[in-house]
């Protein structure tokens, strides 16, 4: 479940309502979806510049799960919302195993979506950080990571929305005689004529058996020997191509298929802002939603949440980790002096032991003498009796 406000910010100056509250929203169950949503009154980016703009946290140091927001268009139904559900814009990290940290820019056009063509790369460490999308009017975008650009282009460029501009000309074939081998081998090199390429040859000194029978027996064949001369392979040695042309390039034409839409990225009825996303292990903290056509308002938005907080949260987090070092540290020693307490324990014990047994081989003698004494009277009263009844 989700829990805490979702602060908004949208159209400024178009009549839209503004809202601003402190605190934020943070996934609280491992292994589960969430889906939550605000609606605002629809309005449309067409001619104007949409800013897409939120902070995440992952508290938990996450290792498998989303950190996006989605915008979605009026015809939502928000209390079904799901996976499946139309949106307009995917935006946001996206983690899924170690090293595939992505940074999701997702965007709804003719009944498709389509992935970003860069590979974009979020930041997993546990501070906040700030991500912003600007989709301008004259079909250029960019993204930013807390407040400083991390990659820019054409929409036209960086998805594949519109069939190429140009393609290969299917009539056109590389020449025959096109020679685009570097090097080859010197057609003026010659195998020497005492270059012995037999691994093994016939045995010079193995004779035919004489009651060999080649009708029955077939034709004899000598055994094989290892060639002393052998020398390997012989090929010729490689030379630069007099002859190279360079690697042929296909030439291009206009793509007849290809017909410029200056409606990418246009969408007329954005009225719901929203997170629909899975995570495996939660404490995904999500603030500073915003909205708006107006960049250097969103620089300055990010710089009053997002940044006033930002050099704090890593003083604090950085004092955490010493603490937990120094705790860590702490209960290291603590162990190793009671692992050494009780080896000196059981080293004492053992000392106790041999002084027992110190004091038990002491008293040994004494009971030992005096079984033997009582033996040897034993024996001697055998020998009396003995001795009487002879």
């Amino acid at each position: 479940m989700l829990c805490g406000p979702l602060d908004l910010v949208v159209w400024k100056d178009t009549g839209v309502t503004v809202r601003l509250r402190e605190g934020g929203l943070q996934t609280s169950e491992d292994a589960k979806f969430y889906a939550l949503s605000t609606r605002f009154k629809p309005f449309s980016n067409v001619n104007e510049t949409l800013v897409v703009q939120f902070s995440v946290k992952h508290e938990q140091g996450i290792d498998c799960g989303g950190g996006y927001v989605k915008l979605f268009p009026a015809t939502l139904n928000q209390e079904d919302m799901h996976s499946e559900s139309q949106y307009y814009i995917m935006f946001g990290p996206d983690i899924c195993g170690f090293g595939n940290n992505r940074l999701q820019v997702i965007l709804y056009h003719h009944g498709k979506y389509h992935e970003n063509n860069k590979t974009l790369k979020c930041r997993i460490n546990k501070d906040t950080h700030l991500y912003t999308l600007i989709i301008r009017p004259n079909a250029t975008y960019e993204v930013k990571i807390d407040n400083e650009k991390v990659t820019t282009g054409a929409l036209e460029d960086d998805w594949d929305f519109l069939p190429p501009r140009k393609i290969k000309d299917p009539y056109a074939r590389k020449p025959r005689k096109w020679d685009d081998r570097l090097q080859i081998e010197d057609p003026e090199d010659k195998k020497p004529e005492d270059w012995e390429d037999s691994e093994f040859i016939p045995d010079p000194e193995a004779k035919k058996p004489d009651d060999w029978n080649e009708e029955i027996d077939g034709v004899w064949e000598g055994p094989l020997i290892t060639n002393v001369k052998y020398k390997g392979q012989w090929k010729p040695r490689i030379i630069d191509n007099p002859n190279y042309q360079g690697e042929w390039i296909h030439p291009e034409i206009d793509n007849p298929k290809y017909r410029p839409d200056t409606t990418i990225c246009h969408y007329y009825n954005i009225s719901v802002l929203g997170l629909d996303l899975w995570q495996v292990k939660s404490g995904s903290i999500f603030d500073n939603f915003l909205l708006t056509n107006d960049e250097e308002f969103a620089e300055e938005v990010g710089n009053k949440t997002w940044g006033l907080r930002k050099d704090v949260e890593q003083q604090w987090r950085e004092l955490y980790e010493e603490m937990e070092k120094k705790k860590e540290e702490e209960e290291t020693k603590r162990k190793r002096e009671r692992e050494w307490a009780r080896q000196e324990d059981i080293w004492g014990l053992d000392e106790e032991d041999e002084e027992d047994n110190e004091e038990d081989s002491e008293k040994e003698p004494d009971e030992k003498s005096k079984l033997e004494d009582s033996a040897s009277l034993g024996k001697k009263e055998a020998r009396f009796d003995q001795k009487d009844e002879l």
